[in-house]
């Protein structure tokens, strides 16, 4: 049998992932790290650049395809900061001529100079997080913006010639319903953006959200209400030409986020900055979740990490998660290779019952989850994993 090395490298990194902690408030559904110590900004600068530098030799001298700036609010820097970041990232990495790099970015951060200053470095893709086009549901979740906020952003980023554009929206809101969540569809077609991240709603632990739904002052969306959202959101996606590529991603042909396939396909990429992860196939890693401990550690020309080597099951599990996650599911005869043949046929012994059960589908020798069982991707991969006990 070949090594799971072997079989998944491509001469590509994933990319460089670059986590930007600040946010003026904290949205109510949100569980990353964030911190709202905004002027401290040129630390966290200073710091990503002196970690490149530290992990040079991480990358072994692959080319770098993406970067993709996340958060936080990554839209809170300022133009020359982004240079500052991508000009180190471009002399210490060996970067595509044709990279992909995203910004995520607020609407109420993207005035028409913030734009512009922008689409002056080689950012070439912008991922607005929108959430929703209704403004009572925006307060909800505690989003600085308005909608009308919301739709101004996307036209502006546009008017500046960048029309590779995603925006996120979230569905299975409280008391949320299937004529508000059409709504929030119709007014992205109407922008003709070419990429929609849209996310069902979870109540992570200690939330503001997840507070409030123990104390019962807010009430969650139903299961049954939350999978006919879901069922109107495919169905959009099928009318408008968007591709259901990734349980929660649709895109326009040659839209597809570069950054985010290249993680589904099992291929390496760095992570920077506080609490961002790394993964190089043999091997994950991850940074403290504290802005003062990550500059600090760094000042000393150490890196403020955590590391695990991958057991062959870690890499089942990652291999089925990111797999069955995307449009082309499992490619049996890959799976084979890396696996073997009795694991093989134990998979498919697994999911036997769901495919009976249409949450799964087989062709062109790839397992696939139908639409049903996209909804239900949680409870069907955790049928399909390895558990620790288990042989």
């Amino acid at each position: 049998m070949q090594s799971f090395i072997t079989l998944t490298k491509t001469g590509y990194m994933s990319g460089i992932y670059i986590h930007i902690p600040f946010c003026r408030t904290r949205c109510h559904y949100c569980d990353f790290y964030t911190t709202t110590q905004i002027k401290r900004k040129p630390e966290l600068v200073d710091a990503l650049i002196k970690e490149m530098e530290l992990r040079q030799l991480w990358l072994e001298g692959e080319t770098i395809k993406t970067i993709y700036f996340g958060g936080g609010t990554p839209s809170l820097l300022s133009a020359d900061e982004v240079s500052m970041i991508l000009d180190a990232a471009n002399n210490l990495f060996r970067l595509d001529s044709k990279s992909e790099i995203t910004i995520e970015a607020n609407p109420d951060d993207l005035s028409t100079k913030q734009i512009r200053l922008l689409a002056n470095t080689p950012v070439n893709r912008f991922s607005i997080g929108i959430q929703s086009f209704h403004n009572h549901q925006l307060q909800l979740m505690n989003r600085r913006h308005t909608a009308q906020e919301a739709v101004d952003s996307v036209k502006r980023v546009q008017d500046a010639g960048i029309h590779n554009i995603s925006v996120d929206l979230i569905y299975g809101l409280p008391e949320s319903n299937r004529t508000l969540w059409n709504q929030n569809l119709e007014q992205v077609s109407a922008l003709n953006v070419k990429h929609l991240s849209a996310y069902h709603l979870t109540y992570e632990k200690g939330t503001v959200f997840e507070v409030k739904s123990r104390q019962g002052k807010i009430f969650p969306c139903s299961e049954e209400e939350s999978i006919l959202q879901f069922k109107a959101l495919v169905n959009w996606a099928k009318e408008q030409d968007f591709i259901h590529y990734e349980i929660s991603n649709f895109g326009k042909k040659g839209f597809f986020s570069q950054h985010n396939t290249n993680y589904w396909m099992q291929q390496k990429y760095i992570g920077l900055g506080p609490s961002a992860h790394s993964y190089n196939i043999e091997t994950r890693s991850w940074n403290v979740s504290n802005l003062s401990v990550y500059v600090n550690t760094i000042q000393k020309g150490e890196l403020p990490q955590e590391s695990e080597t991958l057991s062959e099951k870690n890499k089942y599990n990652e291999f089925l998660i990111t797999s069955l996650r995307t449009r082309w599911g499992i490619k049996l005869d890959v799976f084979e290779r890396l696996f073997g043949s009795e694991e093989k046929e134990r998979l498919i012994q697994k999911a036997a019952p769901y495919i009976k059960q249409e949450k799964l589908y087989l062709k062109d020798n790839s397992m696939i989850l139908t639409d049903e069982g996209v909804f239900l991707s949680d409870l069907v991969l955790s049928e399909l994993m390895v558990l620790p006990d288990e042989d």
